[in-house]
């Protein structure tokens, strides 16, 4: 979601109706996708947005659950909305609206601001939507994983509380495994979380546990699930003044592993840094074809204004995943 503003913590088979990767069909050849056109990049124009959320529900769309840069910026802590996209088409795209803000967070800090990376799980009739939010005034150590449900998957939220027991970090991601266990992960700075939800999800089952095995991780956990692996992919530190040759800032990394909890096995880079001093992703199938959503500041060329865009995912025979290219 951002960097360096937190000192204190310096993709196959997959249930059809719910989880941090999203319901899919059963084809990864690009021939058989359907998808031969795409809207340009970014996608969504008439607003800044990031922090891309990507899910397919029941209704056979492609929803992005997004957080909202608002403008003029003051860093991201005037991130203060959420917003949610659909598609059939990967062409058109339908903004739903604002469907959260911070006041109506009872349990969130009275100024407000500082709604940051999202996600959003189904299970039994029953949307959950789970963003970080701090309680205090000194939001960078009193952050939460609220909850906020619904029985449509692009509206008529209400916040049911927070998760009890997490550390206060942030970008949640939730995934919900083909057995119908639901696992939550959250992170930042150099640390990554996961534990069990129990089935009502909003309260975990057992503690939570640091992800073990990744390398130079920063935030934006997302997990899905390809051939019976387990892919963990993240925004890592890398900077551009380290003068290493590679120009920008956020890469997007991914790990495998045959757990949901780990430990990971790091498989390296499958994004370059983008022109946004950070980067947020989720990878999701949709009609047959693999999709790497991100973000990018080309709208506005400024850091703290960004843009959501996609770009197709190809993975290799041998499950790892070939370089995004991203589309200009």
């Amino acid at each position: 979601m951002k960097k360096h503003f937190y000192p204190i913590f310096a993709l196959f088979l997959v249930g059809v109706m719910f989880s941090c990767q999203s319901p899919k069909s059963n084809s990864t050849k690009e021939e058989a996708a359907g998808i031969d056109s795409m809207a340009p990049n970014p996608f969504i124009t008439h607003m800044y947005t990031a922090d891309p959320s990507a899910h397919v529900w029941a209704d056979g769309r492609l929803y992005v659950y997004a957080s909202h840069d608002i403008d003029p910026p003051r860093g991201c802590d005037l991130m203060d909305r959420y917003h949610v996209f659909s598609t059939d088409d990967m062409v058109n795209w339908t903004d739903h609206g604002e469907i959260l803000n911070s006041s109506q967070v009872p349990w969130g800090r009275k100024e407000g601001g500082f709604m940051w990376a999202p996600d959003c799980a189904y299970k039994d009739g029953t949307y959950y939507f789970y963003f970080p939010h701090p309680s205090d005034t000194k939001w960078n150590d009193s952050w939460k994983i609220g909850v906020a449900t619904s029985k449509e998957p692009a509206a008529n939220f209400t916040v049911q509380g927070y998760i009890e027991g997490m550390d206060p970090l942030i970008d949640p991601c939730v995934f919900v495994d083909d057995d119908g266990q639901a696992y939550i992960y959250n992170g930042g700075g150099q640390i990554c979380k996961g534990g069990k939800l129990k089935d009502n999800m909003v309260e975990l089952n057992g503690e939570m546990k640091e992800m073990e095995g990744l390398e130079d991780f920063h935030e934006a956990t997302w997990i899905h699930k390809y051939n019976g692996k387990y892919y963990l992919s993240y925004s890592d530190n890398h900077d551009e003044n380290w003068n290493d040759g590679v120009k920008g800032d956020n890469r997007m990394r991914y790990a495998i592993s045959d757990n949901p909890l780990g430990p990971w096995k790091s498989m390296g880079i499958y994004m370059e840094p983008t022109d946004s001093y950070t980067n947020h992703g989720s990878i999701v199938e949709y009609k047959g074809q693999w999709f790497a959503f991100y973000h990018n500041s080309a709208l506005s060329n400024h850091d703290w204004l960004r843009s959501i865009c996609v770009d197709k995912l190809y993975y290799n025979e041998d499950g790892t995943i070939q370089m995004v290219k991203q589309r200009k």
